[in-house]
Order: structure tokens, then C-alpha cells, then sequence
């Protein structure tokens, strides 16, 4: 598509009661901002110049790579703002899209019907409209005696019959850009607002004699804009939806869709089930085969084949084909479940290697590990990785079993073939083959109790 893109993001977003702006907010762990852009560049837009305004700061290194920066500094309405772009696209001449950056719900596809549309057209202005249940806010689409539109009223400017058209400025357009930037300069602040208006270059189109014309919008949803958290949540819920029926229909299963909450940048194969409450967050990666939850967070996490990851949160976390994980695991980053590992019930992983067929099966913290093939790790075991100052490591070879309550106290190295009786503590590398008991020496002293009752009766 031989468009460019002009976005509008500059605004404070007072409805959000927030400390950053609008457009930083974040759908499914993606800003706003970066859904508009993301989108434009997916309808193959890729000249794009963000107009961007409060706390700048915060907003640029969002668009950083992905788009042009121009910034609005005195907030005189819409047309001001996108007059804020003209020096960016002094050079362009052809279709101009205009698109907010608070609506992350609008489509490649429809995009690419909006520019089309101006194409086939010729149009001066081609706007995308939409038909409100609701249409207080919105710029209402005025049309003539021909049905063309003649003009956009702005909600405080519409007469009472004005106000009661359904039709409604999605804030979405397509323009020709001579045109554009030359009608820019004669739009008025003489409104309710005193603001510039950019709706207000559709009617100095019509005076013209140019041509405007409207795409209304399939699905009202796609034109929303975020100005408070009630929007940010339904608009949450209708991305949720759209993704989760697009996994579905690539073959993944998912007993509850509506407890399933998948960021864009997960990725899925085909016989993969999502079970309830599942949040799958960042580049996360599940290979078939696999079932992940119920209850479960996986963050940049990949999840290789045929695997069962219940009840566990994982965050930077590589598992290999065929583990098993949960219920309640908790893997820290840098954790690696090699094949055919397990980390089971209330166990935490940290920056460790499990090796192939290794198991850590219940309550136990493995943590600056290197851990063989065919190790078994007994009940209550801990690697105690920290010193009070630094973080040091263990390893522990093939084959070995440690028994349960082991406390291996780092820097310590266990060979391979190696027994830890139940209970010890290991201060030294053990060699392969050993036996290494770590306990202090059992007391038993006969008929200790019923001595101890008659002196505390005795007091």
C-alpha cells in the first residue's frame, strides 16, 4: 500500500487518572500506542509519523524504530495536531492516513479498505464511520439531500437534531495530502471548544467542490477509543476474544476461552490445550502436544512438546519435550528442564539446568544448578546458593539420588552414581560413587519422657 500514516498520540488522557499518558497503557501487555502502529505497518503502511505531546519521554521510545516522531507543543485540537506532522511528510504526495493512537482495535484489513477506497475514489477525504448504539462523544456524520456526507459535528456544537444521528466520526481517515495540508490552514478555531478541529476539513472539502466520501466500519468495536479503565477493560475483552478464536481456529483447544488470556506475542502450534485461568504473556512458545494449566503464568517461556505444565508460573524459562511441571511450580528465569524433566508440587527453580529424566519432584529450591541426566532429588532438598553476599553455584552429576532434607550448602560439587542419605547437610564435593552422609549423631535416651513429666509436675 503506497500510503503514509499520520497518528495522533499527543493528548494527556485526564479520564485515565494516571501518571502516564494515555497511549502508554497497556492491552495484553502492549502499549496502546504500539497496537495503531503496529496495525499500520500490518496494512502495509510503513511511512508513519507519530504526533506526540505529554510526557514524551514516556511515549518515544514506544514508536523508536517503528515510526517518525513530530511533536505537538500547544494542544490546539486535532487539526493542529496533525499540521504538527506536515514537515515530516513535506516530500509525500498520495493518500494520507489519519488514525488514533488510543483505538488499538482497528484492523490491517480495514485499513487497507480506508486507503483502497480513497484510491478507486479520488476523494479529497474518505472517512470511516460507524453506526453508535451510544453516540454521546462522538462527531456526528451530517449528510446531504444525496446522502453525501457534508460535513462532522462535534458533540458540543450539534443541534439537538444533529445530536441524535447515530452515524458517527470513528476518527479514522484517509486523505489526499496536497489537499490536506493545504485545507489545514484554513480551519477556524470559531467552535464551542476553540480548538481546531480537523473534522472541520471535511466541510472545507465540500466547499470546494472535492469529493468526501465514507466507509462505515463492519464492526463499531474496531473505531473505539480508550479515554478511562471501564474502556481499557472491555476493549481487553474484545482483544482477548479476537485472539483466542484466531488460536482456536489454528487448531489449539481451550475447555474455557473466556479465563484465557494470550499476549500477541505468544506463539502456538496445532493439539496444544490451554486450560482455565492461563496467562500467556511476552514470547512464550508451546510446541504440540503440550497441555499448559489450569492456573497458570507462563512469561517468555518456551514449551517444547507433549508436555504438562499445571498450576506453575514460569518466567524466562526454557522446557524441553516431554517434562512435567506442577502443580504449583514456580521456574525463575534462567531455568532449563532439559528432556523428560520434572519440577513438581512446590518446588522453585532458579537459574539452574535439570537434566534429561532428572526429577525434582516436590517441595524443594534448586537454584545456580547444574544438574546431570537421571538425578533424583529427594523431598525438602535445598541448594543453599547465597552467602550473604554472593550467589554460588552447585553441580550435580548423573544418576545421583539425594536423599530427602538435604541441605547442599554452595559452592559444592556432587559427582555422578552419587547417594545423599536423608537429612544431610553437604559442606564438600562428594566423588563419584560415594556414599556422603552429612547428620549429626542420633541420641536416644530410654524413658526420657515420663522423667520429664514428673519434674515439670513437680513445678
Amino acid at each position: 500500500m503506497d500510503s503514509s500514516a499520520i497518528v495522533l498520540a499527543a493528548g494527556l488522557g485526564t479520564r485515565m487518572k494516571s501518571s502516564i499518558p494515555k497511549v502508554a497503557h497497556k492491552l495484553l501487555g502492549k502499549p496502546l500506542l504500539n497496537w495503531v502502529v503496529d496495525t499500520a505497518h500490518s496494512a502495509g503502511i510503513h511511512n508513519i509519523v507519530c504526533v506526540l505531546g505529554y510526557k514524551r519521554e514516556i511515549t518515544e521510545p514506544l514508536v523508536q524504530g517503528k515510526a517518525q516522531v513530530a511533536v505537538q507543543t500547544n494542544f490546539a485540537g486535532t487539526a493542529d495536531a496533525v499540521m504538527c506532522a506536515h514537515d515530516a511528510l513535506a516530500d509525500v504526495h498520495g493518500p494520507v492516513m489519519v488514525l488514533s493512537g488510543d483505538c488499538p482495535l482497528i484492523t490491517a484489513e480495514t485499513l487497507q479498505k480506508l486507503a483502497k477506497t480513497q484510491q478507486e475514489s479520488h476523494a479529497a477525504a474518505v472517512v470511516l464511520t460507524m453506526d453508535a448504539e451510544n453516540p454521546y462523544g462522538y462527531g456526528r456524520i451530517v449528510r446531504d439531500a444525496d446522502g453525501q456526507v457534508e460535513r462532522i459535528v462535534e458533540q458540543k456544537d450539534a443541534t439537538a437534531e444533529q445530536a441524535a444521528i447515530h452515524e458517527c466520526n470513528s476518527g479514522f481517515y484517509c486523505f489526499d495530502s496536497d489537499f490536506l495540508f493545504e485545507a489545514l490552514s484554513n480551519v477556524s478555531s470559531n467552535n464551542a471548544q476553540h480548538e481546531l478541529y480537523l473534522t472541520d476539513v471535511i466541510e472545507i472539502a465540500r466547499q470546494e467542490g472535492r469529493t468526501v466520501e465514507a466507509l462505515k466500519a463492519e464492526d463499531p468495536d474496531e473505531c473505539m477509543g480508550i479515554n478511562d479503565r471501564c474502556q481499557l477493560a472491555y476493549a481487553t475483552s474484545v482483544m482477548q476474544k479476537r485472539i483466542n478464536e484466531a488460536w482456536m481456529k489454528a487448531g489449539v483447544t481451550m475447555l474455557d476461552p473466556r479465563s484465557v488470556w494470550i499476549e500477541p506475542g505468544v506463539t502456538i502450534e496445532n493439539d496444544v490445550e490451554i486450560l482455565p485461568q492461563t496467562m500467556l504473556s511476552g514470547t512464550t512458545h508451546i510446541a504440540s502436544g503440550s497441555t499448559v494449566g489450569p492456573n497458570t503464568r507462563l512469561t517468555n517461556t518456551t514449551v517444547g512438546h507433549d508436555c504438562v505444565v499445571d498450576e506453575t508460573v514460569a518466567i524466562d524459562v526454557q522446557i524441553d519435550d516431554d517434562c512435567t511441571c506442577g502443580p504449583r511450580a514456580y521456574l525463575r528465569p534462567g531455568t532449563h528442564l532439559c528432556r523428560g524433566a520434572k519440577a513438581g508440587t512446590h518446588v522453585e527453580i532458579k537459574n539452574s539446568t535439570i537434566g534429561q529424566n532428572s526429577k525434582v519432584p516436590h517441595l524443594s529450591y534448586i537454584g545456580d544448578t547444574q544438574m546431570g541426566s537421571g538425578v533424583n532429588i529427594g523431598a525438602g532438598s535445598i541448594t543453599c546458593n547465597y552467602d550473604g553476599v554472593k550467589k554460588n553455584h552447585t553441580t550435580i552429576g548423573d544418576r545421583t539420588f539425594i536423599g530427602s532434607d538435604t541441605m547442599m550448602v554452595a559452592p559444592v560439587n556432587v559427582g555422578s552414581d552419587v547417594e545423599v542419605g536423608a537429612g544431610s547437610v553437604i559442606t564438600d564435593d562428594v566423588p563419584d560413587g560415594a556414599l556422603a552422609l552429612g547428620r549429626a549423631r542420633q541420641v536416644v535416651k530410654p524413658g526420657w519422657m515420663e522423667k520429664h513429666r514428673e519434674s515439670m509436675n513437680k513445678h
